[in-house]
């Protein structure tokens, strides 16, 4: 019995032995580390919900595409001496086109969370320039200019506030929900316009008040498109293909300013029936409305161009970085505890070390609930002085000594610290953390120079003997 008493306390000691189980403790919290990233996951799914539930109902992100002109006419062709009638659309884009915008953004809340709706005041105004028909084979006589219209599409109409009323060569046209014209858009409004072959150029103008959803996007329709937005939100995302020509962002809002030549488009200024369409400038905007992410789907064949409102911080996102780092973190407090344990003589059981990760796995969970409340930066503090006070009370109980207790504090401070540090800077996080590593391991081979990985770990009390 006395031998197989010594070869336990013999294996139980060994320094290998230990490293071994500490390695399997590692894998084995490899699933409750993923159930976190799976439980972040289902709350920030959840916060998606509700945006979209709150954005149906107030008015989703919104892109304008026009004003369009549309001239419809016919073609004749004689085929077997019999005469045919061909129906076709003119599609003509404004000379100029400006828009002068003010957004007015707000919070709404549905529980604990909370979605970007705004309000916005939109003037547009702009002119179009008739063309010589001859040059594109089209006789003045067979245009029908009792019918023609102008088209605007917008992706969502329940965000319209107002009755609009499209200036038009001093007159003033109702307009009517609905787009036949789907090569401009799939919703939208229509007025019919008089235009006739005696005029060269029709001015319009027309004022939207608009509801929205995180973003406000435009497709550069205008030979010239001049855009100009202002609102009082500080923390703007400007997307899509063209950034602001010049943009002042304070603590007091934004101002930004877009010029769009049409030599910058990859559609003309006119064309005949389906030859080209505007509606895939804007396809991806109703199908993609991830939080914050609407400019991310907006590749460089969408020709739209526009500015997102975002929060300062998203806590899921934050959240999500910083629950990559939970391994590094075990692993890292787990060396802690074994220099501690090898270099003092302190046998820590196995059942201690997953109390700790136990202790460093609340940290997440912790952080995750409390963030979504008050905000990441004051729950990643406070999550971090409870961790870190348990952890070293505990530790305290452990090791019976203060100032390996403080060694552990200072560890796991300093862990923490870093980590904050690193999600702060997303830029240059790589960078950091490479070079936290590299000075870890550098400590870490220096520490490890005074272990004899051939022998054991024994006690202070198993050295001294029992006690008498």
């Amino acid at each position: 019995m006395k031998t197989f008493i010594e070869i336990f306390n013999r294996l139980s000691s060994s320094i290998s032995l230990k490293v071994g189980m500490i390695g399997f403790l590692i894998l084995i919290l490899l699933i409750p580390a993923g159930m976190i990233r799976e439980l972040i996951e289902e709350r920030q799914l959840t916060r998606d919900v509700v945006v979209r539930e709150v954005s149906d109902k107030w008015g989703k992100v919104q892109a304008i595409t026009g004003p369009v002109l549309v001239l419809p006419y016919v073609e004749y062709e004689t085929l077997n001496d019999e005469v045919i009638t061909i129906n076709r659309k003119l599609y003509v884009l404004p000379e100029s086109l400006d828009v002068d915008g003010k957004i007015n953004p707000e919070i709404r809340y549905r529980g604990i969370y909370k979605v970007i709706v705004y309000g916005s005041g939109l003037d547009i105004s702009g002119k179009f320039q008739l063309l010589d028909f001859s040059k594109i084979g089209i006789i003045p006589g067979n245009i029908d200019w009792g019918n023609a219209s102008l088209v605007v599409g917008l992706t969502d109409m329940r965000g319209i506030q107002n009755d609009i009323k499209i200036n038009w060569q001093g007159e003033r046209i109702a307009v009517e929900p609905g787009i036949e014209y789907k090569t401009i858009a799939r919703s939208g409004f229509t007025a019919k316009v008089p235009v006739s072959d005696t005029g060269i150029s029709f001015d319009f103008k027309f004022n939207i008040d608009l509801n929205g959803s995180h973003g406000l996007y435009f497709t550069p329709v205008g030979k010239t498109t001049n855009v100009h937005l202002s609102s009082g939100w500080t923390t703007p995302s400007f997307g899509g293909s063209f950034l602001p020509d010049s943009r002042k962002i304070s603590d007091d809002g934004f101002e930004a300013k877009w010029t769009v030549l049409h030599l910058n488009r990859n559609y003309p200024q006119y064309w005949i029936d389906d030859a080209y369409k505007l509606s895939g400038s804007t396809s991806a905007i109703s199908l993609s409305e991830d939080w914050g992410q609407v400019d991310h789907s907006i590749g460089s064949s969408n020709l739209i161009f526009g500015v997102n409102l975002l929060f300062p911080v998203d806590e899921y996102q934050m959240s999500m970085r910083s629950a990559k780092y939970a391994v590094m973190f075990i692993s890292l407090t787990f060396l802690i505890y074994l220099f501690v344990e090898i270099l003092n003589k302190k046998r820590i059981h196995a059942v201690q070390y997953l109390l700790v990760s136990f202790g460093l796995l609340l940290f997440y969970t912790l952080l995750l609930s409390l963030s979504e409340h008050i905000g990441f930066n004051l729950a990643y503090l406070i999550s971090c002085l409870a961790i870190v006070s348990l952890t070293t009370a505990y530790s305290h109980s452990i090791f019976k000594k203060k100032m390996l207790s403080l060694v552990t504090f200072t560890g796991l401070t300093v862990l923490y610290i870093f980590l904050f540090v690193i999600l702060q800077l997303q830029d240059y996080s790589l960078l950091l953390g490479s070079i936290g590593l590299f000075i870890i391991l550098a400590l870490v081979m220096y520490l490890s120079k005074r272990i004899n990985w051939y022998g054991g770990i024994t006690s202070n009390q198993e050295e001294s003997g029992p006690d008498n």
